[in-house]
């Protein structure tokens, strides 16, 4: 992988080429995106050209170093990894970070430190890395890569290069699909509309079986939702929990249902739907749903997303959506 193979964040890129033709590279960056946006494979690229032994702008992806990377095994690049899956602890930081700093690199140039998930590490963590960031040897690179920045102690931020990473336009998505994995035009659009600019999203729904399943559950309960019985809705909540892995996937899927019904009743053009395979039924919904209605399934689906993801047992926030999204 090189910068040319990253489909958008033009702006990063060029950030990062500046800062290397300059040489000022950063000791520290945030760079914060969704899950699957891309945040990853922008700082190992950047990781594998500041080692490059070719020192150009690009990785030439044929040197010792390049090679280390794509392999995984760089012993100057650091993968900082963390047992529980929600919390990243001052322990975790301390033993594969902190300690380790003064040791110069093995054979690179610089010492680069990636940590995925950093908004899990706790206070106490951010406070361990703090001073190295605040005093870092000469060599050192850390790259946190995070959903948000607002989980970060302010004199972290504060010390950090701060990149957002934005929304990948959908032309680009969709040429990359259709062109990389050789689907059609129509299921190209439904993956853009439903990654919303994540490219990683889409990649999921175009070659993953599962998320393909997600997304034929998700209309199955829908377009049965004002029809269905106690023992319907009992079934679906079993279907909903073959997804528990993705179930925000699957609500996310739920709000583009209801922007489909929202942008056909504004517009009134089937051309700017998602789930055009599906637009009887989202022309009959629009016609019976008002706009403070559709608003306030879009808040329930939402409160259910924040009632998972505080371990809100799956099934019973599930049972809550499905009763409040029938109510006309």
């Amino acid at each position: 992988m090189d910068f040319t193979n990253i489909v958008g964040h033009e702006d990063i890129i060029k950030h990062f080429k500046a800062s290397m033709e300059m040489n000022r590279v950063g000791h520290a960056y945030i760079i914060c995106g969704e899950e699957d946006s891309g945040k990853k494979s922008l700082a190992t690229t950047f990781a594998k050209a500041l080692q490059c032994e070719e020192h150009k702008l690009d990785p030439c992806n044929t040197c010792k170093s390049c090679l280390q990377v794509e392999s995984g095994n760089h012993p100057d690049i650091i993968n900082v990894i963390h047992e529980k899956p929600k919390v990243i602890t001052v322990d975790e930081i301390r033993t594969q970070v902190v300690n380790t700093v003064s040791i110069k690199p093995y054979s690179g140039r610089y010492k680069i430190y990636i940590i995925d998930d950093a908004q899990l590490m706790n206070v106490e963590a951010q406070n361990a890395i703090l001073k190295t960031i605040e005093e870092p040897p000469e060599y050192v690179v850390i790259l946190l890569l995070a959903t948000t920045a607002e989980k970060f102690l302010p004199t972290i931020i504060s010390r950090c290069v701060l990149l957002n990473l934005k929304p990948v336009k959908d032309e680009d998505i969709k040429d990359y699909l259709i062109s990389h994995f050789g689907i059609d035009s129509n299921m190209a659009e439904t993956c853009v509309g439903y990654a919303a600019g994540n490219l990683g999203k889409a990649i999921k729904l175009a070659t993953n079986e599962e998320y393909q399943g997600l997304v034929k559950s998700v209309i199955r309960l829908e377009t049965r939702l004002f029809d269905m019985s106690m023992e319907d809705i009992e079934d679906a909540i079993l279907d909903c929990d073959r997804y528990k892995v993705t179930i925000n996937e699957y609500l996310d899927l739920m709000l583009v249902w209801y922007r489909d019904i929202l942008v056909l009743k504004v517009t009134g053009n089937p051309d700017k739907i998602i789930f055009k395979n599906n637009y009887s039924d989202i022309r009959n919904q629009s016609h019976y749903l008002s706009f403070n209605e559709l608003e306030d399934k879009k808040r329930a689906i939402e409160d259910a997303k924040i009632r998972i993801n505080a371990n809100a047992r799956m099934s019973d926030v599930m049972k809550l959506l499905i009763m409040t999204l029938k109510e006309k």
